[in-house]
């Protein structure tokens, strides 16, 4: 099947579909917009490689140049990993209870962003199944009640134009709602993953930064 008879069917399969594929529609195109800023937050803006970027503030740390790693983590954008390794960087010459509240305060902020309307996605391929259901329970009486007032010579032509109505509408409700759910899962996962790779990297760094004042007061004893 080419193109263009491709998107000829499914034209004439929304045509068919009655009243509520337009509603259908309407909820696909919100999913898309949804999906398309969400992935190029998470996927662009927001992620870093937080293995590759630790072995690097690392390398800052153990040089004992602490502004290096806040450079290198300003140097990364909006990036949340950096932004939120930069917040306990600033804190370095503190005790470990400052640095500890910096690091869960920048967590506070950024976590939620990374998480954003994430539900909505959710919602809509719900909505977008009950939709399709809808659809289809106002096809089926419709075509019940061509059945019952048309002439004999016309009640199979109601008949199938109405279960015609019926299915295409809970196709396509199916169609948005188990897309809008594949990408629901593939952004939560890719938001999941940042937010681990906050926790782990943030209490790595806190390791480091520890490690650093400890041997820089034995330094001193000595």
């Amino acid at each position: 099947m080419d193109v263009s008879n491709f998107f000829s069917t499914i034209v004439a399969n929304y045509q068919k579909g009655g009243f509520f594929m337009h509603f259908i529609a309407l909820s696909f195109a919100f999913a898309l917009t949804f999906i398309i800023e969400r992935l190029l937050r998470l996927y662009a803006t927001y992620y870093v490689d937080g293995t590759s970027f630790m072995i690097e503030v690392q390398k800052y740390i153990l040089a004992g140049d602490v502004d290096g790693a806040i450079r290198l983590c300003n140097g990364a954008g909006k990036a949340a990993l950096p932004r939120v390794l930069k917040a306990g960087l600033q804190r370095a010459s503190r005790d470990e209870t400052q640095i500890q509240n910096a690091i869960d305060a920048a967590s506070l902020e950024v976590v939620p962003k990374l998480e954003k309307r994430l539900n909505y996605l959710a919602l809509i391929a719900n909505i977008a199944t009950l939709l399709g259901l809808l659809g289809t329970i106002t096809g089926l009486i419709g075509a019940f009640g061509a059945i019952s007032v048309a002439e004999a010579a016309k009640r199979q032509e109601l008949l199938s134009l109405k279960i015609s109505e019926a299915m295409n509408c809970t196709a396509f409700g199916l169609i948005v709602a188990i897309t809008t759910m594949v990408a629901h899962g593939v952004l939560t996962t890719r938001a999941t993953k940042i937010v681990e790779d906050i926790d782990e990297f943030g209490v790595k760094l806190l390791d480091l930064l520890s490690a650093r004042k400890y041997r820089h007061s034995s330094e001193k004893q000595g």
